[in-house]
């Protein structure tokens, strides 16, 4: 490719770049054909493709080369149109990744800029295959560039077009991957520590009817991807369920924190139609997790892989701690509805660890919970979820990780002994109205330090 250069030099900008575009799509056709494993394209054609594409002056003494906006949508509409018409994704992928891959240099910024048109125009216009590729980019990224990217969607079809959001809702049907991998950057974005930080209503409004309609969404991106042990570090998460969660139990204290006028009820504008979604979302989320059993048990993986990290749990009590002290401080909340806010969400935090635990996509230990918990004030549920019995994987042989169990029938450390209570008659056995989900056994003879005394 690299004797292509002085071919190029003498035509303008965009009959250059569009001849690059021809002549990169042959280079990785002969290279996939090669059988060379893996393919990779090698630093003259990405040279090549930041002149001449991106517009990276290869000698810094030289005039940097600059489209006019005309000429950039005409860029776009041949890229778009040369991912359509490559019906081979081994190829298009390799095209993406030439195109889009960070490298570590000054071209980065242009890359991101033109990601970011060339994404924003594919779900205008329904290019599927480039949405594809930028699911797979989103999955190897750092999650830094991914919530960028994020962002420039977010803008351009929730605030600066009116009357656009229809077009990004869209993307659920035309492709689910790239609509799991948004749902994943959209909620790293937005992690509600300030009002700038909070999604917009239309945004919560979508990934809600989204998830509603079709829980196994959040999903598709962990059913889909081997699971090899190479995620790269620092890349968003494999589920977009850690920052729903967040969002969940955050959104009470979060939209109340951020002083707004209140209307007669009390209740803040944006409270008054947000809380109804978040209330929605919880529910679908728990429902998601609800679905992992089968799945996991499937791929083998129940009790041993967590799709929901201690790390981001930890994070999420320290903020929710926070929320609280700040929540006590303001002047415009009564301490009645201080109180209510709080324990709705505690609450959810409560169920979502009960049912994420329950259904294997947490994997730790009541201690675990406790010491992450440590600093929240008290709620009833939460008390009950923190000493309850211990979750025990008893359909595997290899211990969950994180997790160190005793053994099925290895004795339990020696406690307090309580005088006998009167016999009673058993109650009637009920069949399962869930046979398909494993069940979790209690372990007699486990303190429970958080109960009462009798």
């Amino acid at each position: 490719m690299g004797d292509i250069r002085q071919s190029l030099l003498p035509r303008d900008v965009l009959s250059a770049a569009k001849e690059l575009l021809y002549h990169l799509d042959i280079y990785i056709c002969n290279l996939v054909q090669s059988g060379r494993q893996p393919p990779q394209v090698d630093a003259k054609t990405l040279e090549l493709v930041e002149e001449f594409i991106l517009h990276a002056p290869k000698d810094r003494n030289a005039p940097a080369r600059r489209m006019s906006a005309l000429q950039e949508l005409q860029l776009l509409e041949i890229m778009c149109s040369c991912f359509q018409e490559q019906s081979r994704d081994t190829v298009r992928q390799l095209m993406f990744s030439a195109l889009f891959s960070l490298q570590g240099n000054q071209a980065d910024e242009s890359r991101m800029s033109l990601l970011g048109k060339l994404v924003s125009m594919a779900i205008a216009v329904g290019r599927v295959p480039i949405l594809e590729c930028a699911a797979t980019w989103l999955q190897r990224t750092h999650r830094v560039y991914c919530v960028r990217l994020a962002q420039v969607l977010v803008d351009d079809y929730c605030s600066m077009v009116p009357g656009s959001v229809p077009t990004l809702q869209n993307i659920h049907s035309t492709s689910p991957r790239f609509c799991c991998q948004f749902i994943t950057a959209v909620t790293t974005l937005y992690d509600l520590a300030s009002e700038e930080l909070t999604p917009p209503l239309e945004l919560l409004q979508m990934i809600v009817s989204w998830i509603h309609d079709d829980p196994r969404l959040v999903l598709i991106t962990f059913l889909n991807t081997p699971l090899s042990g190479s995620q790269p570090i620092s890349s968003l998460d494999v589920t977009p369920l850690g920052g729903l969660v967040r969002w969940c139990v955050k959104a009470p204290l979060a939209y109340r924190r951020d002083k707004k006028p209140a209307l007669t009820n009390g209740s803040t504008e944006s409270e008054a139609e947000a809380g109804p979604l978040f209330s929605a979302l919880h529910l679908s989320v728990l429902q998601v997790f609800m679905l992992l059993p089968n799945i996991l048990n499937e791929k083998g993986l129940f009790g041993r892989l967590a799709l929901l990290q201690m790390e981001s749990l930890a994070a999420l009590t320290s903020d929710l701690s926070r929320l609280l002290d700040q929540a006590d401080k303001h002047a415009h909340t009564s301490s009645a509805e201080t109180h209510v806010l709080s324990q709705l969400a505690l609450d959810r935090l409560a169920q979502a660890l009960q049912v994420a635990m329950a259904n294997g996509a947490l994997l730790c230990s009541r201690e675990d919970l406790r010491a992450i918990c440590s600093r929240l004030p008290h709620n009833n549920l939460l008390q009950l979820v923190l000493s309850g019995p211990v979750m025990y994987y008893n359909n595997i042989h290899t211990p969950p990780l994180t997790f160190s169990p005793h053994s099925a029938h290895s004795p339990i450390a020696s406690h307090p002994t309580h005088p006998a209570h009167a016999p009673h008659t058993p109650l009637a056995t009920h069949s399962s109205s869930h046979p398909q989900y494993t069940t979790q056994p209690f372990m007699t003879g486990m303190p429970f330090p958080f109960r009462p005394s009798h």
